[in-house]
């Protein structure tokens, strides 16, 4: 077998370059770029390797360790997972700091390489700078902390071991059971260490990724209890994009006659034109979808994990004879809350099912029903989203002005806070695939830096970022990033002064405001940030505006604009659009105030709701 002589550093981008996949009918890199932070963990070896090799795998420079992987989290999402970034850091703070992103990586099922560098795998320099040392065990350094949030974890401690490593890092990152993270530790010696390496372990190979198909027994069973039902609907996540079924679910929907709902992670997978489509379901869901699911007797759940969210903690199904029937590649998913489990990717899945279903459709009056119900909560949306007066805006009016006057194709992004809640409810997709929202963890500070991914996978589309005061001060220097880049986005900060939404659930449990509220932060010297100077500052064009009919003109503005805009609204930070679903949060038991006495009734009539057994 023919050698090559490398180093490990060497060997592993070359590994990586040699990586494709089919995407539209080309082949392209599985691994589109790499970003990284440079230090004494990574620059000297992994660096170097990453400069040589620039021309196949392109570098980009980041800001901030979590902020670079959750770009990659953004893009391998807008990419629907066909293809998968790379974020390297240095040993230390560098890699740690990338361990929140895996978890958002981990939490909603996307494939992120993470590279950070690690101790020396000799010991003999040990404490090295940037050492965390664990008395008791020696084998162990910070970067064990990625073991519970990544999906693969290795720690290279020969050059000799990515032989092995590396394949399974990728298969898991392209299974789409088990999609996560991948994280390869690597040792700050070994990355300069030399190895023979068969030349046979570069070759060009191209992967696909697997459709999972069902087993018919549990495709029989599940059409089954579907065909005894009365009033089903479909609740749609995030898996129905992954497995590209937008088209299987429409039609689907239209043979059996059945209401689709749809998860936070899940919209965008029907438009809002499609008669059978509802809108959200949950806690931040619509009245409509949320009013059904109260007298359901069967959701089929398709591509979802159910989080609280999504299920309102359990209240959202009250009919006492309420099935569930989960379709999903991960067996975990399926066979959660008693359901009806079926095994499979979401567009075989639906298709196999249907099969089974025959020409049965649900009865007539039920989806009469969820047409009404969809039209008068569209009403109430509409009416509270729409222009106003009003001296300070609310959220809703925010979102309203842009989206009026939005194209089709703008891709909205938000993440955590407030204003989910607000843009699940308003911006109703005029075409699949433009809603972008991390809520799989809810991750404060993913806005920015995850808009840039999706405006790197999508560059010819606008991207359109909503984010609170309180997200934009935690991470904001992607908006450098997008100057830097020449990748435009539209950012609109909406400026309630503080973490209101928080705020919100503070006072909504009976307490008082304290630190969430800005005014109530026990501040020397309170005062507000020039969002917009320091915005202009990392090089982007912007405006701060006071009305929504400034707001309207000031995004077309942004729209013709050839870099990234930002515009700055105060907005009011009491005013929200109704929710209708329950969600299960810490609430005092020992009531001593009228407030806290409301909340826990509140609390304990939502938990006499709430599904028992699941």
């Amino acid at each position: 077998m023919k050698t090559i002589q490398l180093s490990c550093s060497h060997a592993l981008f070359k590994y990586l370059i040699a990586q494709k996949t089919i995407i539209d009918g080309k082949k392209v890199p599985l691994f589109p770029g790499a970003f990284g932070i440079y230090g004494h963990g990574n620059v000297a070896c992994i660096g170097q390797a990453m400069e040589e090799f620039q021309s196949d795998l392109p570098g980009y420079r980041g800001h901030h360790e979590q902020n670079m992987a959750l770009t990659g989290i953004g893009y391998a999402r807008a990419m629907r997972r066909k293809q998968i970034f790379i974020a390297t850091s240095s040993v230390g703070p560098g890699a740690t700091n990338m361990v929140t992103a895996a978890a958002v990586a981990l939490s909603n099922r996307l494939p992120l390489l993470l590279i950070p560098g690690d101790t020396f795998s000799s010991r003999f320099p040990d404490p090295v700078l940037q050492q965390v040392e664990n008395f008791y065990s020696p084998t162990e350094t910070q970067n064990d902390a990625f073991k519970s949030v990544s999906r693969y974890f290795d720690r290279i401690t020969r050059p000799e071991q990515i032989l092995s490593s590396l394949p399974q890092a990728v298969q898991v990152m392209l299974d789409p059971a088990d999609c996560g993270p991948a994280t390869i530790s690597m040792s700050q010696d070994v990355q300069g260490e030399v190895y023979d390496y068969p030349e046979v372990f570069f070759e060009e190979k191209i992967h696909t990724i697997r459709k999972i198909y069902p087993d018919p027994d549990q495709i029989k069973i599940a059409a089954d209890q579907i065909k005894s039902s009365k009033q089903p609907i479909i609740i749609s996540g995030g898996g129905v994009l992954y497995a590209e079924a937008e088209k299987e679910l429409s039609t689907f929907a239209k043979k059996h006659n059945i209401p689709v709902t749809s998860t936070v992670m899940g919209i965008g997978c029907m438009t809002h034109d499609d008669p059978y489509y509802i809108s959200a379901i949950g806690c931040l869901g619509e009245g409509s979808s949320n009013s059904l699911s109260k007298d359901t007797d069967l959701a089929l759940a398709v591509g979802t994990k159910l989080a609280d969210f999504t299920t309102g903690s359990w209240t959202n199904f009250q009919n006492p004879d309420f099935n569930l029937v989960s379709i999903n590649t991960t067996r975990f998913d399926t066979t959660k809350h008693r359901a009806t489990p079926v095994v499979s990717d979401a567009k075989v899945g639906l298709m196999k099912l249907s099969e089974a279903l025959g020409d049965w459709k649900a009865p007539a009056k039920w989806f009469e029903r969820a047409v009404d119900e969809k039209e008068k909560w569209d009403s109430y949306v509409q009416k509270e989203s729409g222009p106003t007066n009003q001296e300070i805006p609310s959220y809703a009016h925010a979102v309203g002005a842009i989206y009026r006057n939005a194209d089709p194709s703008d891709i909205v992004v938000t993440a955590a806070g407030g204003l989910v809640g607000e843009v699940v409810q308003i911006w109703k997709p005029k075409q699949l695939n433009t809603f972008e929202t991390e809520w799989g963890f809810s991750c404060m500070g993913y806005e920015i830096s995850g808009a840039l991914g999706i405006k790197m996978a999508k560059p010819d589309q606008d991207v359109v970022v909503f984010v609170g005061d309180g997200s934009y001060l935690l991470h904001n220097s992607d908006i450098y990033s997008s100057v830097l880049y020449d990748q435009k986005l539209i950012i609109i900060i909406c400026d309630n002064g503080g973490h209101m939404v928080i705020n919100r659930l503070q006072l909504a449990k009976g307490g008082k405001e304290y630190i969430c509220n800005l005014r109530s932060a026990r501040a020397k010297n309170l005062q507000f940030v020039d969002f917009e100077a320091h915005a202009k500052s990392m090089g982007a064009n912007g405006e701060t505006v006071k009305t929504t009919s400034e707001l309207e003109a000031a995004y077309k503005r942004a729209k013709a604009s050839d870099k990234t805009y930002v515009i700055v609204m105060e907005t009011h930070g009491y005013e929200w659009l109704d929710g209708t679903a329950f969600w299960e949060s810490p609430t005092l038991m020992n009531a001593d105030t009228e407030n806290k006495k409301a909340a826990l009734k509140e609390h304990l009539d939502g938990k006499g709701s709430q599904r028992k057994g699941v």
